[in-house]
């Protein structure tokens, strides 16, 4: 099931929600390949649909030229999408937050632009410092 997520995720970031059979083979290969945040995301998207098939479905169309996502694949893949954030995020009313967050609904977690990005420092010193201690056990 992940697999068919993964081209449903392909066909919906495509401008047209098309793709040749050969560039979505790259492109979900590549995906599927790179690493466990992908693989973990599409197994919690999958506990969602476990029996999917997105062609039954109609989900996805194909053709001569390709595959093209439909529709009701975007549909079925924004739902899936919110019903596994929904699921993973605590729901809180009003009455929960502190009185500065209920009476600023606007302000966002977001960082401004000006702050620096602080996790990209600290991922590029640890990845020094694992590169130095190769060098020196090599």
């Amino acid at each position: 099931m992940s697999f068919q997520l993964t081209v449903l995720k392909v066909l919906a970031g495509q401008s047209a929600g098309r793709a040749s059979v050969a560039d979505l083979r790259q492109a979900v290969a590549i995906l599927m390949n790179s690493g466990k945040d992908w693989t973990d995301r599409m197994k919690r998207l999958a506990e969602h649909a476990p029996d999917l098939n997105i062609f039954l479905a109609k989900f996805v169309v194909r053709d001569d030229a390709g595959w093209e996502i439909t529709e009701q694949g975007r549909l079925f893949l924004a739902a899936l999408e919110t019903a596994v954030a929904v699921r993973r995020s605590p729901l809180r009313s009003v009455d929960d937050l502190p009185a500065t967050e209920a009476a600023a609904p606007e302000a966002t977690d977001a960082p401004k632009l000006s702050d620096p990005p602080r996790n990209r420092r600290q991922r590029t010193r640890r990845r020094r410092g694992k590169g130095r201690s190769n060098r020196q056990t090599a």
